[in-house]
């Protein structure tokens, strides 16, 4: 069941900034992360909230569009280059504007392919950026 579906058709989606696409990618991006966390733990809310920063915060998501970067097609790679490029007179207090750029790219990326509607790959890149982060805890 989806619970909203996105009704736009891939040509309409092509043409939409991306800067639209990111703002629907880190919603989604968002969503996945806590559900993610609630079904791994029985944590409180508030450290719950504390976990997920670790995986939207500008930083993270740069890192992350870099380590999967070699497992994206080419036109994924295409649509990452058009987020990392638009011009965004917005930089979040906490990042530099490189690691902000491509956080932009990495939520414009989830948000064309949630409304393109490829839920399969967008599942893939989904999964393979939770697994960068933990990775990352880890090491």
């Amino acid at each position: 069941m989806e619970l909203i579906e996105p009704r736009r058709k891939k040509e309409e989606v092509n043409m939409l900034s991306p800067l639209v696409w990111a703002y629907i990618g880190d919603c989604i991006y968002e969503a996945y992360v806590r559900v993610h966390l609630v079904n791994g733990s029985n944590a409180k809310p508030h450290k719950l909230h504390k976990e997920a920063i670790e995986y939207v915060k500008a930083k993270a998501q740069a890192d992350i569009l870099k380590k999967i970067q070699d497992k994206l097609s080419e036109k994924e790679l295409e649509i990452v280059r058009r987020g990392r490029n638009v011009q965004n007179h917005h930089v979040a207090k906490n990042a530099n504007i490189a690691d902000y750029a491509m956080s932009t790219a990495f939520e414009a990326l989830i948000g064309y392919l949630y409304l393109i509607k490829e839920e399969e790959r967008l599942r893939e890149i989904l999964e393979l950026s939770v697994k960068v982060i933990r990775d990352n805890q880890t090491t």
